[in-house]
């Protein structure tokens, strides 16, 4: 049975970080996704965990709530570790069984790309989870507001990428319950071989896809009755501001950047 996807949804709260301005939130997490690449060791990466766990801290979202939540990732996560023991063969032998080998370069690869591929989940889920839909669209507009300058329609664009982050967990929601209606058919999705499975899964895509298109058509018929018109003279009944905590919460990614370059290998 599918999990509850976390990633797009938004929870209201008044806690650091559900107040900080959506600019920053979306400036630290592409920064972050940067950053985290300069972790290279047992130390750097034990400061990117620490670091993780000090903003889930500060969103006060419980950390057993977003790790239930990341349960659909988990194949990625252990596929992603077996890729480098199988494949990395680099460093001492650490285990042999036939020819089956675990070396020790694949296994430290292996740990350090799944903490790395789990704290971006973390943090990206964080931002949506701490973030209004309509906050992450303005903060977007305000952020590629330069490129108008290039004629691009960076209203529209930032609509786009909010809608899409927020039909992520309606799309899964859409799913489970397919799957559990199919389920109450007669029909088991999990048993029998990968073959039978693959065509288990057909008879959902097409009430899924029609119900994603009367989603998408409802939006549309909404959007057009409240009079949407596209960016052009649109005004905010919102307007973002920037406050000292916003400076502060970079200057920390800024203090974490260097100690992952003075520590790193």
């Amino acid at each position: 049975m599918m999990e509850k996807m976390i990633f797009g949804r938004y929870i209201p709260g008044d806690s650091f970080v559900h107040k900080l301005d959506p600019r920053s939130k979306l400036v630290f997490v592409f920064a972050f996704i940067i950053v985290v690449f300069l972790a290279n060791n047992v130390m750097t990466y034990a400061f990117l965990i620490v670091f993780t766990l000090l903003v889930i801290f500060m969103s006060r979202i419980r950390l057993y709530f977003l790790l239930n939540g990341l349960k659909p990732i988990i194949f990625l996560l252990v596929f992603t570790f077996l890729i480098h023991i199988f494949f990395t063969r680099e460093g001492d032998i650490l285990f042999e069984l036939g020819f089956f080998k675990i070396y020790e370069e694949g296994l430290r690869q292996g740990v350090f790309i799944s903490i790395r591929f789990l704290v971006l989940v973390l943090m990206t889920s964080i931002l949506t989870l701490t973030t209004s839909p309509i906050s992450i669209t303005d903060g977007i507009e305000v952020l590629l507001n330069p490129l108008k300058k290039l004629k691009l329609p960076v209203h529209e664009l930032a609509l786009m990428m909010s809608i899409a982050l927020r039909f992520i967990p309606t799309l899964m929601d859409e799913t489970d319950k397919i799957m559990k209606a199919q389920m109450a058919r007669g029909s088991d999705l999990s048993a029998g071989p990968m073959k039978e499975r693959i065509k288990a899964v057909v008879p959902l895509l097409v009430p899924l896809f029609v119900s994603a298109f009367k989603r998408a058509e409802d939006l549309a018929t909404a959007m057009e009755v409240r009079g949407y018109r596209g960016g052009e003279g649109r005004t905010r009944y919102r307007q973002l501001e920037w406050h000292w905590q916003d400076t502060i919460s970079l200057i920390l990614l800024v203090a974490m950047t260097i100690l992952l370059v003075l520590y790193r290998s």
